[in-house]
């Protein structure tokens, strides 16, 4: 019991960053930080897979905008999942236009929905994971400010 490797992991530098580093652990200068910049992507790959036309779009879409954190060989994969899930979701949607009185199609319809944000999120293309993969800037808030922020809300009623 509690041996090497137990417990939680660590949180991400860029997590410390953003909580404004309650802890006081000491972390990487902002100009070390400013340093690591994701490289602009010079080729989008093909996928090993033929897509449909939405397919392609978002294919090439999270290639160019997730240049930075995408590995081709590692998350290939995923991309192509959550492209093809979004042909079939095309689909179904179209079908569901002809068809509106089709409950099974809804619900797989939304299955599909919840696939895909799911899909997204793992390779960092939601506000929270994206923030665990990317530096942001600390939010410092005080009491006071909350005071004022509270008040200013009320006059404004």
């Amino acid at each position: 019991m509690g041996g090497k490797g137990s417990g939680r992991k660590a949180k991400p530098v860029e997590q410390h960053i953003r909580l404004g580093n309650p802890s006081k652990k000491k972390l990487p200068n902002k100009e070390q930080l400013s340093q690591v910049v994701g490289l602009p992507i010079t080729h989008v790959p093909d996928p090993h897979r033929p897509l449909g036309q939405t397919g392609r779009e978002l294919w090439d879409r999270i290639w160019t905008s997730g240049a930075g954190w995408l590995s081709r060989g590692m998350d290939a994969e995923i991309v192509l999942l959550v492209c093809e899930a979004t042909d079939e979701r095309t689909r179904l949607r179209v079908k569901l236009q002809q068809q509106p009185d089709a409950w099974r199609d809804r619900r797989a319809l939304r299955e599909l929905d919840r696939q895909i944000i799911s899909l997204l999120a793992q390779i960092g293309f939601s506000p929270a994971d994206r923030g665990t993969l990317m530096a942001g800037q600390p939010q410092q808030h005080t009491l006071a400010d909350l005071h004022k922020r509270i008040a200013a809300k009320r006059a404004t009623r």
